[in-house]
């Protein structure tokens, strides 16, 4: 029990995708400037990353290593996310029209987000069971979302101020980052 716990936080806090291994910034920076948009792509994100971790793992234990085709990982993942992702954006396009409509083109971009493909590929190189895949992409999808929320509560913040002009938009978003990733810093002596 303690080694998924140790798992969860260090996906979460520790080894955040989006801080520490820089995946998933263009969400990260396009979804980031209202709170709500952001709460709803770090739900779908880590809907996506369980639903594909669960997959990938489950075909990589049962699948690959037995047919000893682990180099077709990369391609059989790309499909397997590729596929979830349409369902959720299906999905929520028959549920929440509006929230579709404000996710946008990021949605269908979960697909290419290298941190959804980089969490099914973390589980496979560090050799995670299938509960393992889970409670770890479960930390990379909370991480994400954490650390989306703190970046749209900062923007929202900031754009209320007076920002100089030259520093609206991205070049603040990207100084906000920085800080972020120096704070996040700190947690990596925990484990």
């Amino acid at each position: 029990m303690s080694n998924l716990i140790t798992i969860f936080v260090v996906m979460a806090i520790v080894n955040n995708l989006v801080i520490s291994k820089f995946l998933g910034l263009c969400p990260f920076f396009g979804v980031s400037k209202k709170l709500s948009n952001a709460v709803s792509m770090g739900i779908a994100v880590t809907l996506v990353m369980l639903l594909a971790s669960l997959a990938t793992s489950i075909i990589n234990q049962f699948i690959l290593i037995p047919y000893n085709v682990e180099f077709m990982n990369i391609v059989i993942y790309i499909l397997v996310i590729a596929s979830l992702v349409q369902i959720v954006e299906l999905a929520i396009r028959r549920t929440n029209i509006n929230l579709y409509n404000a996710l946008g083109i990021y949605l269908p971009l979960i697909t290419t987000n290298c941190a959804v493909l980089g969490i099914t590929l973390i589980n496979a190189n560090k050799g995670y069971s299938i509960l393992e895949s889970v409670v770890s992409a479960l930390g990379g999808g909370i991480g994400f979302t954490l650390v989306l929320v703190i970046m749209s509560g900062i923007r929202e913040k900031i754009d209320l101020g007076e920002t100089p002009r030259s520093m609206r938009g991205l070049p603040i978003a990207f100084i906000i980052a920085a800080l972020l990733a120096l704070a996040f810093t700190g947690f990596s002596g925990m484990m």
